[in-house]
């Protein structure tokens, strides 16, 4: 057996990042559209092959109660399975819209209704789509009657079948209609001065999600009900009501209503005054949380036999009912999402409802425009998205907020690249462990690249990469399951998860490999990259904590493994931190596993390529050693010694601990109160 120790490791090092374009995304950049706007023409028909991919607008799925399985049906997805097609007549969007097979249909033009107030009658397994911002319908809408299910009306205006009475009793004129319709996501649109509702569902439709849409200039603008029998389940998230006076919404024997990061508003000066806000009726339960009222009367308002649990509210300038009471439910017993704060939620919904220009566009093939903060996957089907890579594609670039990816429970085999132009992404397992939700690839040093453009390196080696900025990773498992004993001919080094930006939190994470499994890097070597690890599983043998990143592990479980062959040997750090730096810090946490006494060391010092201005620092305090760490725990490494390094132990217990010597330095209760998390993290204070 070669020993480890002896391979150049510091010239494999130096190879840059490579990690190769993912299939799904170039087969997504490669599906044809012509040449008007980027699409198809009005009649012609196209879809992708087993080896193309949808673009992102095509293939997105709801959340919320859309979400859920009831009824037959799996979640809502449209009519991703069905053919794309481009319209610019009434003609042709009734004719698609219309017909039994699923749709992808997108509208690229404005199209008047005629006559003004007519419904498009949509049948089941249709995606309705805006091409930017160019797709209105005038004077009419659609209509999903009794069994109607699984169908996504996105990124569209419409408006304008006004008949010039306000409170209009005589024309029936909706944007959107459910008379018994299930599974149906009202996404991105603008719905505006109809001579009735904007949407009303009603008699008995259920599994609802309206998200992301602007509802202005109307009287009664969102009913929900028109039955005796309590069934209806919606989510109403993240839509702004401006200039509405009533049914904002109301909610008529709901079983269960979620409200949620909504933002209502009756600006002064205008002559639209509100009747009512949230109105929980009949036997309605109600969910209202992190809602924003500016202005409204009667913001929040139930009736005796209603229920309206709310959490998190804030009402500004508001007068009139603002109620509560009764028992409601817990959301997350039927599906998981996250909260916006309420603070935020004005200046999000400002910039976010709509219609956006790249949805419906071969842009959104790789990028998504839309504002949402909340991203879905599921390898079966029922999240807005399959892999985890396809929802980071549709993180817009240079996103301004927090956009969380929650990866329900399965094993995800795929590479994964949150890219540096992708700040304040969260990748979140939305399991009950964080053993539920496994991204996991084998890729390794040395190994050759599927389009033979060469061999990864060492970090191109990684099954998650993380480049941007304030990003995380929460309660999943990380894994690289490269198997070294068939790999002999090339380095084992393969790394589970890799971080080249600042301020990045893996919290409640398994990191599983052996060789290399947690590489913590910088942007570039003259930039600062902080990474606090907390709650966690680290696991690996050889150099499994290593970079030049300034890192903080803290309460977590370090466990040991032995190698390919069934040795005992190897080193838990290996840091290459630059002069004046803060390096690696394992804080309260344990360090432990199945291995033989005495046989691994705490680190090593790293020059990559013989860099002689490093100075790498590890530290390890009040920390549970186990008996596998040896009495001297520092080691050289490629011909520098540690000791002209930074390396040291405070306050250590358990069998693997020791006095301290010249070979196993100990820092003094002064030296001590400069090396904590906060020295290591300095002006950064990580949070959820």
């Amino acid at each position: 057996m070669t020993d480890i120790r002896r391979k150049p490791r510091h010239r494999r090092r130096r190879t840059a990042v490579a990690v190769g374009v993912p299939l799904a995304l170039t087969a997504a950049g490669t599906f044809a559209y012509g040449t008007d706007l980027g699409l198809f023409g009005a009649d012609a028909q196209a879809s992708a092959s087993a080896a193309t991919a949808a673009p992102a607008w095509a293939t997105a799925t709801a959340d919320g109660f859309a979400s859920v399985d009831a009824l037959g049906q799996k979640g809502t997805y449209g009519g991703r399975d069905g053919k794309t097609v481009t319209v610019k007549t009434l003609a042709d969007l009734e004719k698609y819209a219309t017909a039994a097979e699923p749709y992808v249909i997108v509208v690229a033009a404005t199209i008047n209704m005629n006559p003004v107030g007519k419904e498009i009658k949509v049948a089941s397994d249709k995606t309705i789509v805006g091409s930017g911002t160019s797709g209105q319908i005038v004077g009419g809408g659609f209509f999903l009657g009794t069994g109607v299910h699984n169908v996504i009306i996105r990124n569209l205006t419409i408006r304008d079948a006004y008949q010039g009475i306000w409170n209009d009793k005589d024309h029936d004129f909706d944007a959107i209609q459910m008379d018994g319709a299930h599974h149906v996501w009202i996404d991105h649109n603008d719905l505006r001065h109809m001579a009735d509702g904007l949407i009303d569902v009603r008699k008995d439709s259920t599994n609802i999600t309206v998200s992301w849409n602007k509802l202005s200039d109307n009287n009664k603008t969102f009913g929900i009900g028109w039955t005796t029998n309590v069934v209806t389940d919606i989510t109403i998230h993240h839509n702004w009501f401006r200039e509405t006076e009533q049914r904002n919404p109301s909610t008529d024997n709901a079983a269960h209503a979620h409200l949620y990061n909504n933002f209502l508003e009756d600006a002064a000066g205008t002559t639209i005054k509100s009747s009512y806000g949230n109105y929980s009726r009949g036997r309605t339960k109600m969910v209202l949380e992190n809602s924003y009222f500016q202005g409204m009367n009667n913001p929040v308002t139930r009736d005796s036999t209603a229920a309206i649990v709310q959490k998190g509210n804030t009402f500004v300038a508001t007068s009139g009912r603002n109620e509560s009471g009764g028992t409601a439910f817990d959301p997350k017993t039927f599906y998981t999402y996250s909260l916006d704060k309420t603070a935020d939620v004005p200046a999000l919904l400002k910039a976010g409802v709509g219609p956006r220009s790249n949805i419906g566009t071969a842009a959104t093939a790789t990028t998504k425009a839309a504002a949402a903060t909340t991203l879905t996957v599921a390898a079966d089907g029922s999240g807005q998205y399959r892999t985890v890579q396809a929802a980071v594609n549709a993180v817009p670039a240079n996103n301004p907020s927090r956009v969380v990816i929650s990866v329900k429970p399965g094993t995800y085999r795929e590479v994964v690249k949150v890219p540096s132009n992708k700040p304040h992404v969260t990748i979140q397992g939305s399991g009950a462990s964080r053993k539920d939700t496994v991204i996991v690839y084998g890729n390794a040093a040395g190994r050759t690249k599927p389009d033979g453009s060469g061999t990864y390196g060492t970090p191109g080696s990684a099954t998650l990469s993380v480049q941007s900025d304030d990003s995380q990773v929460r309660n999943l498992t990380v894994t690289n399951d490269f198997d070294e004993s068939k790999h002999q001919d090339i380095a084992n080094q393969a790394v589970a998860l890799l971080t080249q930006a600042d301020r990045i939190v893996l919290d409640g994470v398994i990191v599983n490999g052996d060789q290399d499994t947690l590489e913590l890097e910088t942007a570039a070597k003259d930039k600062l990259g902080r990474v606090y690890i907390s709650n966690s599983y680290i696991t690996g043998n050889v150099d499994f904590i290593f970079g030049r990143a300034t890192v903080v592990v803290d309460k977590s479980v370090i466990t040991l493994k032995k190698r390919w062959n069934g040795t005992s040997a190897g080193y838990v750090t290996a840091p290459s931190t630059p002069a004046n730096r803060k390096g690696i810090l394992i804080n309260r946490s344990a360090i432990t596993g199945d291995v033989t006494a005495g046989s691994f060391f705490l680190g090593r010092n790293w020059h990559p390529g013989g860099d002689t201005t490093v100075d790498p620092q590890a530290t390890v305090r009040d920390t549970t050693l186990s008996a596998a760490i040896k009495s001297t725990p520092w080691t050289d490494m490629g011909g520098f010694s540690w000791k002209d390094d930074r390396f040291a132990e405070y306050r250590n217990t358990g069998a693997g601990a020791g006095t301290a010597s010249t070979n196993r330095p100990h820092l003094t209760d002064t030296q001590a109160t400069g090396q904590e998390v906060a020295d290591w993290l300095g002006d950064w204070t990580p949070s959820a």
